[in-house]
């Protein structure tokens, strides 16, 4: 069993800035990738940003120069710094980790960006 949470989420101005905090806990053996999603109202999830384990950073266009994703000192955990937000970047944020036995993920937070 693997448990992902999520926090930081929250309303904010445009042009401002959010951390997300992901911590993952339980049967986790070799990480694969862990890493961020997203899902506005009517559409597809989408990546944010990830980390993979071979030391691959991506990010989505909509994203690069704006967000960073970092992991954190305690084992398993993953953060997302998001910096000149926009009201385009309003969403359910959703935490995944992958490992051998499956994909896991986060019950989502709720970033609202304010024009």
């Amino acid at each position: 069993q693997v448990q992902v949470v999520e926090s930081g989420g929250g309303l904010v101005q445009a042009g401002g800035s959010l951390r997300l905090s992901c911590a993952a806990s339980g049967s986790i053996f070799v990480i694969n990738a862990m890493g961020w999603y997203r899902q506005a109202p009517g559409k597809q999830r989408e990546l944010v940003a990830q980390m993979t384990s071979g030391g691959n950073i991506n990010y989505a266009d909509a994203t690069k120069g704006r967000f960073t994703i970092s992991r954190g000192n305690v084992k398993n955990t993953v953060y997302l710094q998001m910096n000149s937000l926009k009201p385009e970047d309003t969403a359910v944020y959703y935490c995944r980790l992958a490992q051998y036995t499956g994909e896991y993920w986060g019950q989502g937070t709720q970033v609202t960006v304010s024009s």
